[in-house]
């Protein structure tokens, strides 16, 4: 395992919680993540899934060096490439093609290949990534899958995402094979379209709280 790979690891081991963040405008960016940092949650993932996306995770990046950005939704070789340009420190796929893994492994940025079944985690762990990224948590048998698949594949651990809010977090986090979880909830979209950044930035010390507010670690 890579420094990089290691840093990220103690980061997510930290903070227990990563925000997915989908931003719609550039403006947005920084308030947001600052809301979230104030909040505890200084992990942050922007996904590539609006165009202001790259630019406000170079915002955030420029404003907010305290920030551990990463860059998520990443589909294609080609994206990899941009979050190399960016500089971000970590990406993150929903899924796991070859191509994307040989981009992956070729960029050194630590790498959360979005896995749905055992036979993608294998192919994960057979391409050197055993930090990954369980895709869609729920919908993909959520606990119970990570229960099972800790028998056969013991040394994996995994960050979900996906259908995780307030309600089963902390049965998530309960897991030993879980290091962290992603999701959205503490981001509504009526507060970030509202600017009600303290509401956020309380609804993150919340997340926290829930996680058992364990103390930052800096990478």
């Amino acid at each position: 395992m890579t420094a990089p790979q290691i840093a990220l690891e103690r980061a997510l081991r930290a903070v227990r919680i990563v925000p997915v963040l989908t931003i719609e405008t550039v403006d947005q960016a920084v308030p947001l993540a600052r809301a979230l940092v104030d909040g505890g949650l200084p992990v942050l993932e922007v996904t590539l899934r609006t165009p202001a996306a790259a630019e406000a995770a170079r915002a955030i990046m420029a404003e907010l060096p305290q920030a551990i950005v990463g860059l998520g939704t990443l589909l294609a070789p080609s994206d990899v490439d941009l979050a190399v340009e960016l500089g971000v420190r970590f990406i993150v796929s929903p899924g796991t093609t070859p191509a994307l893994l040989a981009a992956a492994r070729q960029s050194a940025l630590p790498f959360l290949t979005g896995i749905a079944t055992a036979s993608e985690a294998m192919a994960a762990r057979a391409a050197g990534f055993t930090l990954q990224k369980f895709f869609p948590a729920e919908a993909a048998g959520g606990i119970a899958w990570l229960k099972g698949i800790a028998g056969p594949l013991p040394e994996l651990r995994f960050r979900p995402t996906g259908g995780i809010g307030e309600n089963n977090l902390a049965a998530y986090l309960g897991l030993a094979n879980v290091i962290a979880a992603g999701g959205s909830w503490m981001v509504p979209k009526a507060d970030v379209a509202a600017a009600a950044w303290t509401r956020i930035a309380e609804r993150a010390r919340q997340a926290r709280r829930l996680a058992g507010d364990q103390p930052t670690v800096a990478v």
